[in-house]
């Protein structure tokens, strides 16, 4: 896998960023993820160490091209530096990656949050 710039709070839309995905196990749900919003295990969301919180990005499995947006409410994956993202289980189910747990994956930045007024 080539390397790509690592997303970040000056990424420009279109920008992208490949690495592994994994998702989060079912013990989190309904806890509350670092933007204050309750993890759910049914909702397309992420987690990310550095894109801020409302931004969306989608998510490419590297291995069947299976894609899915997701909107970024949380901080990590903070333990292997290969792992880009956290998905919800229901952005991994729609990526087919369940059975394998951690996949390649291209992610590109597609919205940055609106400013609050």
């Amino acid at each position: 896998m080539c390397a790509a710039a690592q997303l970040s709070r000056g990424s420009a839309l279109g920008e992208r960023e490949t690495g592994l995905a994994v998702y989060y196990s079912d013990r989190f749900h309904g806890k509350p993820t670092a933007s204050g919003e309750l993890y759910d295990k049914t909702a397309l969301t992420a987690a990310h160490r550095r894109l801020p919180f409302g931004a969306i990005v989608q998510v490419t499995n590297q291995r069947n091209r299976r894609s899915v947006r997701v909107k970024i409410n949380d901080r990590g994956p903070f333990d292997d530096k290969k792992r880009v993202i956290d998905l919800s289980f229901a952005a991994a189910q729609r990526l087919d990656m369940i059975r394998a747990g951690v996949v390649p994956v291209q992610i590109e930045l597609i919205s940055l949050p609106q400013p609050k007024s």
